[in-house]
């Protein structure tokens, strides 16, 4: 497994290129903006890029989806909650255009991107469908978890109680893993369980 991260766009966001090295199938995760540096790098790469997985809905996450989609035609997942419907009003959830389709994914889903698996948790706070993507070794953690602390949750549909409860549910995972998050640098899983304040006060109370 091949993972390639880009800053993209004002907030810093992370993108990532998740590569099954043997196939060169790939899954695009989080493209929140600069969709011409996302596609160079795919073209120069020779990738075949399967899906787009989005670990939430908020606009810096999302940006690039509807670009990257005119070039590729490929599908993206995201978890229902964190969709409005075309028109529709509120919160800082992905919204639809009129006749755009997406793919829902929810909890214990699986994706195949060639030999990689990525298993889908939910881990609401953040933002009601926020979700944390395991493939491997590694968790692709969104705004959920960072390095040293954790997703804000004065957004509208956000909840510290909510995110505590995700917090754990990630602590509760059995071995380490890399954690790759929306922003700043990556981490372990085990660094977080050991020095993380809110995922300590999570499992701690």
């Amino acid at each position: 497994m091949l993972i390639k991260g880009f800053e993209v766009g004002q907030l810093s966001t992370n993108c990532y290129i998740v590569t099954d090295e043997k196939s060169l199938q790939c899954a695009i995760i989080d493209p929140g903006a600069e969709s011409g540096r996302i596609l160079n790098y795919i073209s120069e790469n020779n990738l075949k890029p399967v899906c787009i997985f989005l670990t939430h809905g908020h606009f810096d996450h999302t940006t690039a989806v509807a670009s990257i989609r005119a070039e590729l035609d490929i599908p993206a997942y995201i978890n229902k909650r964190d969709v409005n419907e075309p028109g529709a009003q509120g919160g800082m959830k992905y919204t639809l255009t009129p006749g755009e389709a997406l793919w829902y994914y929810k909890d214990g889903d699986v994706i195949e991107v060639g030999s990689l698996s990525f298993h889908v948790m939910e881990t609401p706070g953040h933002s009601e469908g926020s979700v944390t993507l395991r493939c491997g070794d590694a968790l692709f953690t969104g705004d959920t978890l960072f390095r040293d602390s954790c997703g804000r949750t004065d957004f509208d549909g956000g909840s510290m109680e909510t995110l505590l409860s995700s917090l754990k549910k990630l602590y509760s995972l059995e071995g380490d893993y890399e954690v790759y998050p929306g922003h700043a640098d990556a981490t372990t899983l085990d660094r977080e369980r050991r020095f993380n304040y809110y995922m300590r006060r999570a499992v701690e109370g």
